[in-house]
């Protein structure tokens, strides 16, 4: 297929226009390559490893969820020249889908809740909230991460879900008024443990949000590249 054939099939997954503002310029092609896309893979990271993969795979096109040039540049050094040679080297095109996926029908929040077999799903501004009747033990294996509990958080319960860092008050607060008893989100900070008024479960980035584009390879025939960071959680 034409790149742009494929662009627009990707921006009917995701459309642009439901990304947050942060996003601006930071989404879509990213990385302009080869004209013609026999194979796709997908990503959540564009890392070192993820482009090799992908290039050695023969694909034409990496979709990942967290785009790889996130500062302006004004001068190309040290990992992101590494990365850039690599890319420009073999023509792969780059395509980023990130909070226009987050809030995409079927994207990270809603493949998190399936994961997690949330029922009585309800949406919210950024995640959902629902029913979680699995027990700690499956809660954690489903995850397949590292899980710090704050609060004393129980399972079975009415989760409020995040995928990525969703850790914001007026977003925990407006899982309250869901009936949410607990929340489950990625890199919380200090002081929004302190004040929360749920007890709050914390997990790591990947973990939340890989799912949601390994799914997405998965319904598409695409290529999936994991790459998870080295965790471990020392007691």
């Amino acid at each position: 297929m034409d790149i742009r054939a494929v662009i627009q099939e990707l921006e009917c997954i995701a459309p642009p226009d439901q990304a947050e503002e942060m996003d601006t310029g930071r989404i879509g092609l990213i990385i302009e390559g080869k004209p013609e896309v026999d194979s796709i893979a997908c990503s959540l990271d564009a890392t070192p490893a993820v482009i090799q993969k992908a290039i050695g795979s023969g694909a034409e096109l990496l979709v990942v969820h967290h785009t790889p040039i996130w500062s302006p540049v004004t001068s190309v050094r040290g990992p992101l020249a590494l990365l850039l040679r690599e890319v420009l080297k073999s023509g792969i095109n780059v395509y980023v889908m990130h909070t226009n996926f987050d809030h995409a029908p079927g994207g990270i929040n809603d493949a998190l809740a399936d994961l997690l077999s949330l029922e009585n799903v309800s949406p919210m501004t950024l995640g959902v909230c629902g029913d979680c009747r699995l027990d700690r033990e499956t809660f954690i294996r489903r995850l397949a991460a590292p899980v710090l509990a704050w609060g004393n958080p129980l399972l079975p319960g009415r989760l409020g879900v995040i995928g990525g860092s969703g850790f914001d008050q007026s977003l925990i607060d407006e899982a309250v008024s869901l009936g949410a008893e607990a929340f489950l989100s990625a890199d919380l900070k200090h002081a929004v443990a302190r004040s929360s008024p749920l007890p709050l479960i914390e997990t790591t980035h990947y973990a939340l949000e890989a799912p949601g584009m390994r799914r997405l390879a998965a319904e598409r025939g695409w290529l999936f590249l994991d790459d998870p960071p080295v965790v471990a959680a020392w007691i």
